[in-house]
């Protein structure tokens, strides 16, 4: 048998340069904000991604509170937590929440897409999510990311 010459790189922890990028979520769909930041958090846009290793980028979200959904949505998403208890189910309507903790909007739609295991919650780690244009990390030199626009 002949090798081609390709061999499969696998990337490790201390090899991964992690950057900051700076993602404006004001007047952008939630669902389709929260895949590229998933995407980008995972380090799947990079040509050395590896599935067992954290390789991703630091995400800081601004205007989160800004974000919108289609449809109904606005009124009838609903957001279910059971608290353990017998009895102990709760919802939160997406109306209130994008009032109270717009924050909570996008993170709780970006860790639905990550993985449920111990590498999806060290993932999560490096996702900010700030209400307004500000935010606290100008040291880290965060780069502006954007997205295309997509009409609805």
């Amino acid at each position: 048998m002949e090798s081609s010459g390709k061999i499969t790189k696998s990337i490790r922890e201390v090899d991964v340069d992690r950057k900051w990028l700076v993602v404006d979520a004001a007047g952008k769909t939630l669902g389709r904000i929260a895949t590229q930041i998933a995407v980008m958090l995972r380090g799947k846009d990079k040509p050395f991604y590896t599935p067992h290793v954290d390789c991703g980028d630091y995400v800081i979200v601004i205007n989160a509170a800004q974000v919108k959904v289609t449809g109904k949505r606005h009124e009838q998403k609903e957001y279910f937590h059971y608290t353990g208890y017998p009895g102990g189910g709760r919802t939160r309507s997406f109306k209130n929440l994008v009032v109270s903790k717009p924050e909570e909007v996008i993170e709780l739609a970006v860790r639905g897409m990550l993985p449920k295991n111990s590498l999806g919650r060290e993932i999560g780690k490096k996702l900010k999510i700030y209400a307004g244009s500000e935010h606290p990390h100008a040291a880290q030199m965060p780069v502006s990311r954007e997205f295309p626009h997509r009409a609805n």
